[in-house]
């Protein structure tokens, strides 16, 4: 995996888990991942990222059928 390295103010205070959640799940809607890509970029199971993608108003079901045939073939 490449890694990056974001600045972010001081006065927003949040953690490295939580902004890569932020973007695994941006990533994961944008069909840029797939879950399971997602899940590992964050270092967690499929299920728990799962579960995550609600608090952040996300679909776990595509858009289009394209994007469903994506996810199976990134799984």
């Amino acid at each position: 995996m490449n890694k990056i390295i974001l600045n972010i103010p001081s006065s927003i205070d949040t953690k490295q888990f939580d902004v890569s959640v932020y973007l695994a799940t941006k990533l994961y809607e944008d069909g840029l991942l797939s879950v399971g890509q997602a899940s590992e970029m964050v270092g967690m199971s499929k299920r728990a990222f799962v579960e995550i993608l609600g608090r952040y108003d996300v679909s776990l079901f595509s858009d289009s059928i394209e994007d469903l045939h994506k996810d199976i073939a990134n799984a």
